[in-house]
């Protein structure tokens, strides 16, 4: 076809397509779509047939036009961000539930071998906890206040701190993935023995029951999320560990796109924690049916949001990872 013939044919909707682009009211996308996808055609024979023709420049103009109008005009989908705590991170617990299986696990054993080793050698928790902070605990014992600790910063700096601190925790528990599984998994460890002995030298001062009705108020969101974030971990080390039918390198890319999606997904968890250790926790007189209730209903919901959302959305269906 002959340059004319071609502009003659397709002028007039060349020309309305700069109609639409330069009017002021609401366009109907699909109509966009629909002419862009011929502009684009149209550009391709050009570049084609007239290389060098005045035709081609305009239409590679125009595109160009076109593009840039309907990307800085295209909105974000308006449920994006709910859609991600809604749909893209139950998915990745569903997904990856044997990582997360393989974090909990981990931290569950550690908790049982950290209170072993403190009912089998008195000295073990000053070796985990540290003197000043068994000691500290002594003296609240003494005075009656046995979780005093938990009282002894203002609310709101406190909050602060311990958000910080435990968003803190997630991120490396995530990011040691990438010197290898183990590492997190040491990580896991660690924490859970920690957490074994403290709770096994309340018990050892008759305190079991005041140490779980008051730690769990806040630790049952913190620790099940740090238990999470290990999972992120976990996905990350074994992504460039075992990168399958991927290049270990893209294999990796994807693992920490998935564990970063994770730990943003667990900070308004965490400002939760710490919202309830540092407002919540220190009211050391609540009666202790309150107190079991938070802990059923934060138990309950973490169980319903990881396990149970994630299995009735995705159980039936087949997905990649995400």
């Amino acid at each position: 076809m002959r340059e004319s013939a071609f502009v003659k044919a397709n002028i007039s909707k060349w020309e309305k397509f700069e109609s639409l682009i330069k009017a002021t009211e609401q366009k109907d996308p699909d109509e966009l779509a629909d002419l862009f996808i011929q502009l684009t055609d149209d550009l391709a024979y050009a570049r084609t047939n007239y290389p060098k023709a005045d035709v081609t420049t305009y239409l590679n103009n125009l595109s160009t036009k076109v593009h840039l109008y309907i990307y800085r005009n295209k909105k974000e989908q308006r449920n994006r961000f709910a859609n991600f705590w809604k749909l893209e991170l139950p998915e990745i617990f569903w997904n990856h539930r044997k990582e997360f299986g393989y974090s909990l696990l981990i931290f569950l054993l550690s908790s049982v071998i950290g209170a072993f080793s403190a009912s089998q050698d008195q000295n073990f928790v000053r070796l985990i906890l540290g003197d000043e902070y068994v000691n500290m605990t002594l003296r609240n014992i003494e005075l009656g206040e046995p979780l005093g600790v938990y009282a002894k910063m203002d609310q709101f700096p406190m909050f602060l701190y311990i958000t910080f601190n435990n968003i803190r925790v997630s991120f490396i528990a995530f990011a040691a993935g990438i010197l290898s599984s183990v590492f997190t998994g040491f990580l896991l460890f660690r924490n859970g023995v920690m957490l074994g002995s403290f709770q096994y030298f309340f018990f050892q001062k008759g305190l079991l029951l005041t140490s779980l009705l008051t730690i769990w108020l806040h630790g049952t969101i913190e620790i099940i999320s740090i238990v999470m974030a290990g999972g992120a971990g976990i996905i990350l080390g074994n992504s460039w560990v075992f990168p399958g039918t991927y290049s270990r390198l893209e294999s990796l890319k994807k693992g920490a796109l998935i564990g970063a999606k994770v730990v943003l997904g667990l900070v308004p968890l965490f400002i939760t924690a710490g919202f309830i250790e540092s407002y919540v926790t220190r009211l050391f007189d609540m009666p202790n049916f309150l107190k079991a209730l938070i802990i059923l209903l934060s138990l309950a919901f973490m169980v319903w949001y990881i396990i149970l959302y994630p299995r009735k959305l995705f159980k039936n269906e087949v997905h990649t990872t995400t």
